[in-house]
């Protein structure tokens, strides 16, 4: 697969992964946010609540499902970019939460979205 397709296809899981998100009633603040620790996919706000969003898109789940993407190594710097958008934005939530979304964009049919809350 191709960068070009790879990243037009984590594209389309994003934005599904944003509506999915609305569609809970969670206000969508950023998306694609970057700064040196690197990128958060969605930066969204359930209640008073800071949610930070990790979207994790694929074509098939023959490698191993989305959700199993997220490492420890990967929960650790997610932690560090939500330490560093909340200090770019000078806010202070009462709870941040990390939540992992998973697409899964099938050849045929429907995308799958799937979210776990409060995975870091």
């Amino acid at each position: 697969m191709t960068y070009a397709r790879n990243k037009s296809i984590g594209n389309y899981g994003e934005r599904l992964a944003a509506d999915h998100l609305r569609s809970l009633g969670m206000v969508v603040l950023a998306q694609q946010w970057t700064c040196r620790f690197g990128e958060i996919d969605i930066v969204a706000r359930d209640g008073s609540t800071l949610v930070i969003c990790e979207v994790k898109t694929r074509t098939s789940t023959r490698y191993g499902g989305p959700f199993e993407a997220v490492t420890g190594h990967k929960a650790a710097r997610l932690r560090r970019l939500a330490s560093a958008w909340l200090e770019a934005h000078d806010v202070h939530p009462p709870a941040v939460r990390i939540d992992v979304v998973s697409v899964v964009v099938p050849p045929a049919g429907a995308p799958r979205v799937e979210r776990i809350a409060g995975v870091a």
